[in-house]
């Protein structure tokens, strides 16, 4: 399946005339299942937290499909929901009830080390914060992983630097991350989550901490590594930024309330050659007849 393809036709529901989503239980039609191109799955999955003994649901039985290939974003404000769906799915958190497979292997009920095992031979993460280590170089931070996974340091050193070339850092090895600019330590931050090789890449806020400019290139990456047939899914609270996948999923109080696909999506490349054009001419970006949204 190409980047730019549906992996079904079927719609969930619009917004209602007030602009509010309806809540999951009221949905009228499901959206089609992406089987058998799914590569991950979370089924009537909950997560219930204890704080100062209140009980508190953050997510409340959802039912997710991620299909490969795709680039996909969970979209919801603060407090939705979202995180929490990320770190299950991602299996760093086990959720309350449900399962969860990757791969159609379900993986809910794994002792630790197997789940770090899959986590780490499948996924690699990118957080808004970058979670560089100050001290280290940008080549050794993103050789990181691969110490874990028992790679020789002759390796690890040559498939960080080809890391950190696929995001455009190759002059940069090393650096320390107070050398860098945000939008260069997020780069690294994505170099360290592809050097092990993964299918998946989950981002959370990746955009968050960075200006316009850095925000659209980080966009760029994630877009040109889903066009390689990386699956990408990416948390947002940022309705532009979640524009920029295929297919966005709402969440709110811990469920979904609507699945749907992104008809005029962003092109966050045409989007840098409007900066660029912008910084060249000085004229005002939102005066350029630059289309910025591929057709799907």
């Amino acid at each position: 399946m190409s980047s730019d393809e549906h992996p079904s036709e079927t719609r969930a529901p619009e917004t209602d005339s007030a602009g509010v989503a309806p809540r999951a239980d009221e949905q009228a039609t499901p959206v089609a299942s992406c089987s058998p191109n799914v590569v991950l799955e979370a089924k009537n999955v909950t997560k219930r937290y204890i704080l100062d003994e209140v009980e508190v649901d953050a997510l409340r039985g959802v039912d997710l499909e991620v299909c490969r290939s795709e680039m996909l974003a969970i979209m919801g404000p603060s407090g939705s929901g979202k995180s929490t769906l990320m770190h299950i799915v991602g299996l760093l958190d086990h959720p309350t009830t449900g399962i969860v497979t990757v791969d159609g292997e379900d993986v809910s009920d794994m002792e630790p080390n197997a789940l770090a095992a899959v986590r780490n031979k499948r996924i690699g993460f990118v957080f808004q914060s970058f979670n560089l280590l100050a001290r280290t170089t940008a080549q050794a931070n993103v050789e990181l992983p691969l110490i874990y996974a028992g790679v020789s340091g002759s390796e690890r050193a040559r498939r960080a630097r080809e890391a950190l070339e696929r995001v455009g850092l190759g002059n940069r090895v090393g650096h320390m991350p107070n050398q860098l600019s945000g939008g260069q330590q997020q780069r690294v931050a994505i170099a360290r989550a592809l050097v092990t090789e993964p299918s998946i890449v989950l981002a959370d806020e990746p955009t968050g901490n960075l200006d316009s400019r850095s925000g659209v290139e980080v966009m760029q990456i994630l877009q040109d590594l889903n066009e390689q047939g990386i699956t990408v899914v990416l948390v947002t609270h940022d309705a532009r930024v979640a524009r920029h996948a295929q297919r966005v999923v709402h969440i709110r109080d811990g469920s979904i309330v609507l699945n749907e696909y992104v008809e005029d999506r962003i092109r966050a490349s045409s989007e840098v050659s409007v900066l660029d054009e912008t910084a060249r001419t000085g004229h005002d970006i939102d005066s350029l007849s630059v289309n910025t949204r591929g057709h799907q």
